[in-house]
């Protein structure tokens, strides 16, 4: 049985655990598997924890994750407070499409990086979201900071949903690695994928399951030459999936493609669609130098050929609350870039 308890006058902050019968003989595994779910804590954590002597037996720190346990020993776990991360809050406009006191989903628009990194110290998704959210972030892994599951290209638009919680990021974290969130993307890409094209049909790691869906089943690793990409292999790297079917095609030349990950890689989609000869219009990573032809697309050529990002948008977004369990299904419009390239390609004469 596991309970919280208030503040402690030598511990501060503490959470008491008592080991019921048969635990684990180890103490981290023992600890893992009785601490109460709301506390949040995974067994990485809690090994940090014993090791920073966090964790007492008889008012002793035990540091060792190795120490065998009995049924019905107590031990206190200090928690530590949320600590401010070093990364800025900044007063950056979002779009919140749902939000509660474990979640927000953000539509991201084009052009903003989702974490900071060296070359892009500011500015971001998560420099956003820490002035918006404030101290509604309870804290993520000891930090007061939003937790990041997964990530959008900066140039590619659409919905993210970000944790606010640790209990949040945790069951977030599990439904990403089991791949069971729904995410489906919009993009506009050279050529039309076609079950008919005996190019396709004959590549490795490409089929077509029924409906005329195409299916790319690669490993993704870096590039061996250009560590900023992502390359096709298939005896190292980690396993890609990638489904994608035509939902309007424009003579032969472009389409727009609805594409769902099974899994999740950078750039993916990109990869896997310029794998397959249908790179993405506007991507100057993957894309080539594929151009539309003016003769038979006029004005609407130069709007592709122009077109100043990969023209991809991550449409729907579903998955499991993981603290209340409601499914919960997010959707979110074409851009306007995107739609005014549509509306260009739909309107040739």
């Amino acid at each position: 049985m596991a309970f919280l308890s208030g503040d402690d006058d030598e511990l501060g902050e503490v959470l008491q655990i008592v080991l019921g019968e048969d635990p684990p003989e180890r103490l981290d595994k023992a600890l893992a598997a009785a601490v109460p779910e709301d506390a949040a804590l995974s067994r990485s954590r809690l090994m940090k924890m014993i090791a920073e002597g966090d964790v007492f037996r008889d008012g002793m720190a035990i540091t060792d994750p190795k120490t065998k346990v009995h049924a019905g020993e107590a031990y206190a776990l200090r928690l530590a407070p949320a600590i401010a991360v070093e990364t800025k809050a900044e007063d950056i406009p979002l779009t919140v499409i749902w939000e509660d006191g474990d979640l927000i989903v953000i539509d991201k628009p084009a052009g903003m990086v989702v974490h900071p990194a060296p070359g892009t110290p500011s500015g971001t998704l998560v420099n956003a979201l820490l002035h918006h959210c404030g101290d509604t972030l309870s804290g993520i892994g000891g930090e007061r900071r939003p937790g990041i599951v997964h990530r959008i290209d900066k140039d590619t638009t659409g919905l993210l949903v970000v944790a606010k919680s640790d209990r949040a990021h945790h069951g977030l974290a599990a439904q990403f690695e089991a791949h069971t969130v729904n995410r489906h993307y919009m993009a506009v890409v050279h050529g039309v994928p076609s079950a008919y094209d005996p190019r396709l049909r004959g590549m490795r790691g490409v089929t077509f399951e029924a409906g005329g869906i195409l299916r790319i089943a690669t490993h993704l690793a870096r590039h061996k030459t250009d560590r900023q990409r992502q390359a096709v292999v298939w005896d190292q790297g980690r396993h890609a999936i990638t489904r994608a079917h035509v939902v309007e095609s424009y003579r032969d030349q472009a389409a727009l493609v609805e594409c769902w990950l099974e899994t999740g890689r950078t750039h993916q989609i990109r990869v896997h669609m310029a794998y397959g000869g249908h790179g993405l219009i506007g991507d100057q990573t993957y894309g080539g130098k594929r151009r539309l032809p003016e003769k038979l697309f006029g004005p609407a050529a130069d709007l592709a050929n122009g077109f100043a990002r990969q023209a991809l948008h991550a449409a729907t977004l579903g998955f499991d609350h993981p603290v209340t369990g409601e499914t919960l299904k997010f959707s979110s419009p074409l851009p306007g870039d995107m739609a005014a390239l549509l509306a260009g390609l739909r309107g040739m004469p």
